[in-house]
């Protein structure tokens, strides 16, 4: 395997658990949050697919986020399936770029965020952005450890 394959395995496997984990959340917990400071189980889910699209956003801008528009911004909450239909498109735009990357891109791209004080090989921040989705599942099991409801198996 290159480090295209591996990062698009890791996206997928990635992915793969968090919705794994995501279905087996009973729709009548997906508003609930630990504090009102904190995410609420369908916000978290939001954040993480509307994240990729925003990471997708800024590498294609090699760091400067420009204008962005968020395209959730007013669309309501609703559940699982609602929230990755409405994903969905944005996510394969998003592997397709992915796929398209040359080894030369992954080791020379840069993705500078100056407001952030980063910079970032491209296929580095690519690894990064699936260890964000990797956390939030994480904090996850922890929600629904909290909510006492059996959690998926997502070890496999």
């Amino acid at each position: 395997m290159n480090a295209r394959e591996v990062i698009l395995l890791n996206f997928a496997e990635t992915r793969r658990r968090s919705i794994k984990l995501w279905r087996a959340i009973p729709d009548v917990h997906l508003n609930w949050q630990p504090d009102k400071k904190a995410f609420s189980i369908i916000e978290m889910i939001r954040h993480v697919l509307e994240g990729e699209h925003l990471f997708h956003r800024i590498i294609e801008n090699k760091g400067n986020l420009g204008d962005y528009q968020s395209p959730w911004l007013r669309v309501p909450y609703a559940d699982v399936n609602h929230e990755l239909h409405m994903a969905e498109r944005y996510r394969m735009l998003f592997i397709n770029m992915v796929e398209n990357l040359t080894e030369d891109e992954l080791e020379n791209v840069e993705i500078i965020r100056t407001e952030v004080g980063q910079r970032k090989k491209l296929g580095d921040y690519l690894n990064r952005m699936a260890y964000h989705e990797s956390v939030h599942t994480g904090q996850m099991l922890g929600y629904l450890r909290s909510l006492n409801i059996k959690r998926p198996m997502i070890w496999d």
